[in-house]
């Protein structure tokens, strides 16, 4: 299995970069494309790194938020077959303050997305997880993102959220987008061999609940690559508690 950042917030190479993900996935005979960043800027990068993305044959949004889902109208415009998977409820209206960060809404157009709830296998190994309801041994609230129900503003409840977990010779790999229904959470729900993705911690301070949440994550026999909203701060005070914390930036390829 290999994994590729197509775009992420950091780069070690001469690639452009933005708060945003997009991961290129080869498992199980599979081309996956997960999450499309907030622009074009994944399928720039995946040219320069020699992704083809007309060969992509299974593409999914983590959920709805710009940062993840912006590309999307790119990719389908460069892949003519691949269907997307994303949750039933991500054409839900999202903010943050007054901004509104949800999904184009003119996709719910396309014929090529497969709406999903709860447990939905997409090919032999390749399942999706919304968790919507499974119990949260903490919770991390909303970060202050809303959602709108009944004409007003809320707390999301993360509902549109779902994870990708890869079953592939004998090891279990979890892709996460950002985690936002909790990294402690998720992590005790699956306990896979390796989490991929970002761990929304980068509004937190580096204090002794970081650190315990740090702790917590490395109790478990799980190989970590974070990315994205975790912080890079934030990887930096934790990866001094963790042994197994990596972190995947744009153009790096981890092979599992």
């Amino acid at each position: 299995m290999r994994i590729t950042a197509l775009t992420e917030n950091t780069t070690e190479y001469d690639l452009p970069v933005e708060h945003g993900l997009s991961l290129y996935i080869e498992a199980l005979g599979h081309k996956i494309l997960f999450d499309t960043g907030q622009s074009e800027t994944f399928a720039r990068n995946a040219e320069e790194l020699g992704a083809d993305l007309t060969a992509v044959d299974i593409a999914v949004l983590s959920h709805d938020h710009y940062d993840h889902a912006g590309g999307i109208k790119k990719f389908l415009e460069i892949n003519d077959k691949a269907p997307l998977y994303m949750s039933r409820c991500a054409f839900e209206e999202r903010y943050h303050g007054d901004k509104y960060i949800g999904i184009d809404k003119s996709l719910q157009g396309s014929g090529r997305i497969i709406l999903t709830c709860g447990v939905t296998e997409i090919a032999d190994g390749l399942t999706l997880y919304d968790c919507n309801d499974r119990e949260k041994l903490i919770d991390f609230g909303s970060f202050g993102l809303t959602m709108t129900k009944n004409g007003e503003k809320v707390p999301d409840d993360f509902r549109h959220e779902h994870y990708l977990l890869i079953e592939e010779r004998g090891k279990r790999v979890l892709i996460s987008g950002c985690s936002h229904k909790g990294i402690i959470n998720i992590e005790n729900w699956f306990e896979p061999d390796v989490l991929v993705g970002g761990f929304h911690f980068m509004d937190l301070p580096l204090d002794d609940k970081l650190e315990s949440y740090a702790k917590a994550l490395d109790s478990f026999d799980t190989v970590y690559y974070t990315c994205h909203c975790t912080g890079t701060e934030q990887y930096a005070f934790m990866k001094k508690y963790m042994n197994k914390l990596h972190y995947i930036s744009t153009g790096k390829t981890i092979t599992i």
